[in-house]
């Protein structure tokens, strides 16, 4: 197994202050006390707290709400339980009246004969049987008083069977023969017992009711102290809702000016790098040159003169400068793609990967390769950018089959998640060890040496941050000998309907 190698580039000038060293740490900003939140409500977004004092707002409005209603329908009740109880009291004077006219009637016949005075007895039998139904319905509420009403409607039938008997007896033996009932009264002791308990009625319904506007007094109190307390509590939730917010409007407010603050930080640290980059693109490749150059012209004068060992060393010199040039090139070509704005563009990957290839033209003389380029979607990217993608891994690919009798290089795509497709270009060549997969995408990272297999470890870092800013992710497969798989996901480019 090769031994993994990292090639450092040659140490920079010295500078008066290192542009790429972040900015000290701000002093933190002081601001006043203020009341902290408990722990538990504190680890909660702003949503989740107005969600929860608004449901605590609800949650005291159903409950209040719920016992008002419950206590409204005990006074609904009541209100017509007292009208059935006032009916009831009503219709038992009415009955005492109309049974009092039937036997004042009553003796009158008897003593007369005259049957107009029956008049308000026949009343009675006639309308009795609608009074107790009417009674029954007003007392279903109330056992007790429906015992007293069935009752009643005993002694009633009593009184009338016993002013029929007399009717009945006057017909046969004349005005003598009733004598006695008359000035008595035929049915005398039912209607003393038919008062007594039309006067048991009454006093139990006044009870009743006197009972019932006491407890829809209470019932009335009840509600408004819940509505009054239930006003308190809902302005103090809301209160609470109202801090609560205010409370992460305000931390939010810090933080915008915190994240202000250190954007203006880092855009001046932003121009330090930039004005780095150009010192080091401009004034170390003078440098570069010289050496290059007078290395060159030293070993076309003085060759004869010196040694193999010695021109060897020029090489060295000469090939360690251009090496050189091209680490900072690609270092800059690395920086300037985290900086650079990204245009958003419908990509045909299909033709993307044939210019790709069609580009490669010079660097595949003489190789014969077999080519397996599958379909590949449209997605939404920088057409640039997703251009030195397929380049970088294009060309890895080439360079890592060169020693391969028959090289193969495969480019498709395969489905992923929902929303983006996953792209991979696959080879045949000397693979990797996975256990040092972690290191492939790394700036200046290598698992080759160079005299293997050249290049500045910069090509697989750029692919990661190309795709990382479009929002997608990067992995590699691979064993020793046995070829590599680079995968990179993008999301797909949807139809308009």
């Amino acid at each position: 197994m090769e031994s993994v190698t990292q090639d450092h580039p040659t140490s920079l000038p010295a500078v008066s202050r290192d542009p790429l060293e972040p900015p000290s740490a701000p002093a933190p900003v002081r601001t006043p006390n203020r009341p902290r939140l408990p722990a538990w409500v504190a680890r909660w977004s702003i949503e989740q707290r107005v969600l929860a004092g608004f449901g605590l707002v609800f949650a005291g409005i159903v409950v209040i709400s719920a016992v008002s209603y419950r206590n409204t329908s005990v006074v609904v009740r009541n209100s017509r339980l007292d009208t059935a109880s006032h009916e009831l009291v009503q219709l038992l004077g009415s009955i005492a009246q109309t049974l009092d006219a039937a036997e004042n009637g009553h003796r009158r016949f008897l003593v007369t004969g005259d049957e107009s005075y029956l008049k308000a007895h026949r009343a009675v039998r006639e309308q009795a049987p609608e009074y107790f139904r009417y009674l029954e319905s007003l007392t279903a509420a109330v056992p007790e008083q429906q015992a007293r009403v069935a009752s009643l409607e005993q002694l009633i039938n009593r009184q009338v069977e016993a002013e029929v008997k007399a009717i009945a007896q006057r017909e046969n033996h004349g005005a003598e023969g009733v004598r006695h009932l008359a000035l008595s009264g035929a049915a005398k002791l039912e209607l003393s017992e038919i008062h007594g308990v039309i006067a048991d009625l009454e006093s139990a319904e006044q009870r009743l009711m006197q009972a019932r506007v006491v407890q829809s007094t209470a019932s009335t109190r009840n509600t408004i102290a819940l509505l009054g307390l239930g006003a308190l509590l809902q302005l103090v939730l809301l209160g609470s809702v109202y801090y609560l917010i205010r409370h992460d409007v305000t931390a939010r407010r810090r933080v915008a000016a915190e994240l202000k603050r250190r954007g203006e930080l880092l855009q001046a640290a932003n121009k330090e790098l930039e004005a780095f980059s150009y010192s080091v693109s401009h004034d170390l490749r003078a440098p570069l040159r010289h050496i290059d150059g007078y290395a060159s012209l030293l070993a076309k004068t003085a060759s004869a003169s010196l040694s193999d060992k010695a021109q060897r060393y020029l090489h060295t010199i000469s090939e360690s400068a251009k090496q050189m040039g091209q680490l900072i090139d690609d270092l800059l070509v690395f920086s300037r793609m985290g900086r650079q704005e990204i245009l958003q563009a419908t990509v045909d990957l299909n033709q993307l990967v044939k210019t790709v290839v069609h580009d490669l033209r010079l660097d595949l003389q003489g190789k014969t390769i077999s080519w397996t380029i599958g379909s590949l979607p449209e997605v939404s990217g920088d057409p640039a950018m997703l251009r030195q993608v397929y380049m970088n891994l294009i060309s890895n690919a080439v360079k890592f089959t060169a020693t391969r009798s028959e090289p193969k290089i495969e480019i498709g795509s395969q489905p992923s998640t929902p929303g983006e497709v996953d792209l991979f270009v696959r080879d045949n060549g000397v693979g990797f060890d996975m256990q040092y997969v972690n290191k492939l995408f790394g700036v200046f990272q290598r698992l080759h040496r160079n005299d293997e297999f050249e290049g500045t470890g910069i090509g697989l870092a750029n692919v990661r941050r190309i795709i990382h800013r479009h929002g997608g992710r990067t992995w590699a497969e691979g064993a020793l000998d046995q070829g590599a798989t680079f995968h990179f996901s993008l999301p797909i480019k949807r139809s308009a309907r």
